[in-house]
């Protein structure tokens, strides 16, 4: 189990570095020696592990090389359970080799060490081991823990420059510093710094806190937002591999910078308000790719409360948002195996539920900065940022109860190939925003209005046809984000939206 006979020999080779010096012919034939070696000897352990897979195994020691920036408890906790001392039964070497790869895997998700990490079994060192007793070398490399980035993007007729600070392993368990700023033609700037780290040596539970600084410039509703706030969030994984998310925040924002044209509703939600909610998020994603999906299904459900029992602040809701997707592949006859065309359909729904203040009975309606907005090449193609919906005059003013979904065909184009991350697309998307309105046409004022209001307009969205359009268009999946440019023809377009009929291009990490 530890060294086959003539191991020295060949690690000697595999190590040897191939002399400049020696001509083209020579080093080719060397460097393919040592491959073949290598293959050998990695294909001789594998069979001597196979052949002696049932034999008893005591793992005495477990020790992880090259990471002299991680701290040795960091390490002891994840590694400890696996030692045959903290076992209730003795290991087989199959079993062995499970538990130590296991906590390998659970290892790599840190994020702090390159892949793969390599296991190395050997007979322990102690002198008065038992037979049966081995240890444990993984060797590891860490990863760079300083890396400073700068760029631009475009998209969304957006520009934008930006810098990204990324310090890992801070302390040693895997904490992380992220530090984004950023300016450009709508988001005017935006500063964020987001601590992170692990709980209890468990990359599957996090703990988070923040703060971000923004401006944004929001043309469809003549008006920028500044937000200022902070965040603290935990982060961790369920049992059948969906994601929750638990979120609690709280935000000073500003509609200021108004137009000279901007409407009544924009004015009446200008200045201050203050925001402190919880939040929770469910995630399960079964797609074999995030943002060209050709199978699988995923789910993702959003809940807010703000301004509710001991949650302070001028704005008091429960907002709620559930989206859905799923995809498959389409087989093409007469091509062998995935032809890489596929159907994708997608739906999403939210609701924006006023409540009242502690202690006050009576009801606010919801603000600008709070409301839904729908429309543009994120979600329904077609029509202009935030076209659907609610509007004063030319400001769009966002709406409480939405629903929108879509189909799409992908299909590969000719000559580039089915595992090129582009594809062409043909869809048919369409959606409704709605304000939340009493059977009297105003604004809900108590707890029995708002009830009314919310289920009397979630019915009103199945009168008459939604807003819909169609289009062909090419999709690339950058593994950064998603881009496409489509051109797009609105088939229905209710009084007061603003359709986009030509094309359209979109650049995100979430489409319809």
């Amino acid at each position: 189990m530890a060294s086959t006979t003539g191991d020295e020999d060949i690690f000697s080779l595999l190590q040897k570095p191939v002399d400049p010096k020696e001509t083209e012919e020579r080093q080719k034939a060397l460097i393919e020696k040592q491959r073949t070696i290598a293959e050998k000897h990695h294909s001789r352990h594998a069979e001597l592990i196979d052949e002696n897979s049932t034999l008893p195994t005591t793992i005495a020691r477990i020790q992880v090389l090259n990471a002299p920036n991680t701290r040795k408890e960091f390490l002891e906790r994840i590694f400890r359970p696996v030692l045959s001392a903290n076992q209730d039964k003795p290991y087989t070497l199959a079993e062995a080799l499970d538990a130590v790869s296991s906590r390998a895997s659970k290892l790599s998700r840190f994020g702090i060490f390159h892949e793969p990490i390599t296991i190395h079994l050997d007979k322990s060192t102690d002198p008065k081991a038992l037979p049966t007793d081995i240890d444990v070398y993984l060797s590891v490399r860490e990863k760079s823990r300083i890396m400073l980035k700068t760029g631009t993007d475009v998209g969304n007729t957006e520009g934008s420059a930006y810098g990204n600070f990324l310090w890992r392993n801070i302390f040693g368990g895997a904490e992380t510093l992220n530090v984004n700023a950023s300016v450009g033609t709508r988001t005017r700037s935006a500063y964020q710094a987001a601590f992170e780290t692990p709980i209890f040596s468990d990359p599957d539970f996090r703990w988070e806190i923040g703060a971000i600084a923004s401006a944004t410039h929001k043309p469809w509703a003549s008006h920028e937002e500044l937000v200022r706030g902070a965040w603290t969030r935990f982060r961790w994984l369920g049992r059948a591999g969906d994601r929750h998310e638990l979120t609690c925040n709280g935000f000073w924002r500003q509609v200021t910078g108004l137009a000279e044209n901007a409407s009544l509703t924009v004015r009446d939600d200008a200045g201050d308000s203050v925001k402190s909610s919880i939040s929770h998020a469910w995630i399960f994603d079964r797609r074999d790719h995030p943002l060209l999906p050709s199978r699988g299904v995923f789910a993702k459900a959003w809940n807010e409360v703000a301004g509710w029992g001991p949650l302070k602040g001028d704005v008091a809701f429960w907002k709620s948002e559930f989206e859905a997707q799923g995809a498959v592949p389409i087989p093409i006859p007469g091509i062998k195996g995935e032809s890489g065309v596929s159907f994708t359909a997608g739906f999403r729904c939210g609701l924006l539920y006023p409540l009242g203040l502690s202690g006050d009975a009576q009801v606010r309606a919801t603000r600008i900065n709070d409301r839904f907005i729908l429309g543009g090449p994120s979600d329904v193609r077609g029509f202009r940022q935030a076209g659907l919906g609610p509007h004063d005059g030319a400001d769009a003013v966002g709406g409480d109860v939405y629903a929108a979904g879509s189909a799409n065909l992908y299909v590969p184009l000719p000559r580039v190939g089915k595992d090129a991350p582009l594809r062409l697309q043909a869809f048919l998307t369409g959606g409704r925003l709605l304000p939340l309105q009493t059977s009297q046409g105003g604004a809900p004022k108590t707890a029995e209005d708002v009830k009314d209001a919310a289920v009397s307009t979630i019915r009103a969205l199945q009168n008459g046809l939604p807003s819909t359009s169609a289009g062909i268009g090419l999709v690339y999946a950058h593994p950064v984000a998603r881009f496409e440019l489509n051109f797009t023809l609105p088939l229905v377009q209710r009084q007061g939206e603003e359709g986009r009929k030509g094309l359209q291009v979109g650049v995100g990490l979430s489409f319809l």
